[in-house]
């Protein structure tokens, strides 16, 4: 089992940009598929940005409304795994999670979960 946890996330203007990070222990990080996943208030959690494990890390997922915004960066020596926010818009307030999965097995049932950090983004 892996533990997971997230930091930088914050109070930023539109069009600002923000870094989280994901630090991941217990686990043997390499082998995890990694993502992030956001939930605003009244919504579902929805997967934003994914990456393969250490060896697909060329895989990636982006939610359409990211794309070009968002970028998804694990440092395997690190046990690390960034999500990188630019352009940021208000529709992007949430909380964000950091989420690991097996690399065998669909995103979220057998999700792995952070403990969540609050973006909040004003116009």
């Amino acid at each position: 089992q892996v533990q997971l946890v997230e930091s930088g996330g914050g109070l930023v203007q539109a069009g600002g940009s923000l870094r989280l990070s994901c630090v991941a222990s217990g686990g043997t990080f390499g082998s995890y598929t990694m993502g992030w996943y956001r939930q605003a208030p009244g919504k579902e959690r929805e997967l934003v940005v994914g990456i393969g494990s250490a060896g697909s890390a060329g895989n990636t997922y982006y939610l359409d409304s990211v794309k070009g915004r968002f970028t998804i960066a694990r440092d395997n020596a690190k046990n690390t795994v960034y999500l990188q926010m630019n352009n940021l818009k208000p529709e992007d307030t949430a909380v964000y999670y950091c989420a690991a999965k097996d690399r065998t097995v669909l995103w979220g049932p057998n999700n792995y979960w952070g403990q969540g950090t609050q973006v909040t983004v004003s116009s």
